[in-house]
């Protein structure tokens, strides 16, 4: 399936890309290839298959959701020029 060269100029305007005039024939036949690879995979019977995300029934294996570090909130508020009730005010920047 070969797609023309009206087509490929069309496409490479929508993708914002240059195709120079000497290229369009052969950019044509590999976009043709592609759609053919797509033809073939839309023929494969794939009802009763299962979807999946990964082809590998792998787990992640996480750390344990825990606190490392202290709360120093409160040692961090008082180095602020202004706070007020656990925030830090800073000037009005949009009127």
């Amino acid at each position: 399936m070969a797609v023309d060269a009206q087509t490929v100029e069309k496409l490479a305007e929508l993708a914002r890309i240059a195709i120079s005039e000497e290229t369009v024939d052969e950019v044509g036949k590999r976009l043709g290839n592609v759609l053919h690879l797509v033809d073939q995979l839309q023929a494969v019977h794939t009802e009763g298959v299962v979807p999946m995300a990964h082809p590998l029934d792998e787990v992640q294996v996480l750390r344990p959701d825990e606190v490392t570090e202290t709360n120093q909130r409160d040692e961090f508020l008082e180095l602020a020029p202004q706070s007020e009730q656990g925030l830090y005010l800073v000037p009005k920047v949009i009127d």
